[in-house]
């Protein structure tokens, strides 16, 4: 019987989330093979493409078979081809035990994505494969090269950060200026000055102030702001030298 799954295409889901205050990535548990055996026991939420399936439906579908998350932000970018990508020898068995398979060789594609806190308090207790949340920075040894593929979503996201309102789908709905300002220092990798930042965002339509501000925090409440993608869009302009 022939399978359904492609043998040598793959996609795998990096899933970016600003929780705590700190930049995650979503991870989850690997299936045990027949003999129980682990050795990488945690990886990216990824898959072998169905046979005829266009990728960015492959990654959609993954992505909701593995964490149970649908609906959420995707963006290609990056191929990953090494030949020698799925070593580790005990992985590659694990993965050919997996799926019935004789694998040699896979070729991924890459997404990565990115949920705001709203959507993740949503489906959270749904998440399936024990898929939890970790601090980029606290990454451990993943399965085959998924250590580095998630290190080329981050520069991706950042390069891509400049020119695309992708902040605002790490934000929630109604937002301060701080937690603001925390997203891109924790993308960008470095400090912004204070003054500056709300300068350039005071001189923004589409960053709108509400007549509200924060409740149950033990400082001064901040005013809280909304992101108007209508106004943004009208605009026609890119994000460029949005911060720096």
């Amino acid at each position: 019987m022939v399978s359904q799954f492609n043998p040598h295409i793959s996609v795998d889901c990096v899933i970016f989330g600003f929780i705590r205050d700190r930049l995650n990535v979503l991870l989850i548990h690997r299936e045990h093979d027949r003999n129980g055996k682990k050795s990488h026991i945690v990886k990216l939420p990824g898959n072998l493409i169905i046979r005829g399936e266009p990728l960015h439906s492959s990654a959609i579908r993954t992505l909701t078979e593995l964490t149970g998350l649908k609906n959420i932000f995707l963006k290609q970018f990056g191929v990953f081809d090494d030949p020698h990508r799925l070593e580790p020898e005990e992985d590659l068995q694990w993965l050919t035990d997996t799926t019935s398979m004789q694998i040699e060789r896979v070729v991924t594609i890459a997404y990565y994505s990115l949920i705001n806190p709203d959507h993740t308090e949503k489906h959270s207790p749904a998440l399936l494969n024990e898929a939890k949340w970790v601090p980029v920075d606290k990454v451990p040894e993943l399965i085959f090269d998924h250590n580095q593929i998630i290190n080329e979503g981050l520069l991706a996201l950042q390069k891509e950060f400049l020119t695309e309102p992708l902040c605002f789908k790490l934000l929630p709905v109604k937002f301060t200026l701080n937690h603001l300002q925390k997203i891109y220092e924790f993308i960008l990798g470095f400090s912004l000055d204070n003054r500056n930042f709300r300068k350039r965002i005071n001189r923004m339509n589409y960053i709108v102030p509400l007549h509200e501000r924060q409740t149950g925090v033990s400082h001064k409440p901040a005013q809280l702001y909304s992101f108007d993608e209508e106004k943004f869009n009208e605009l026609d302009v890119q994000h460029t030298g949005f911060i720096v």
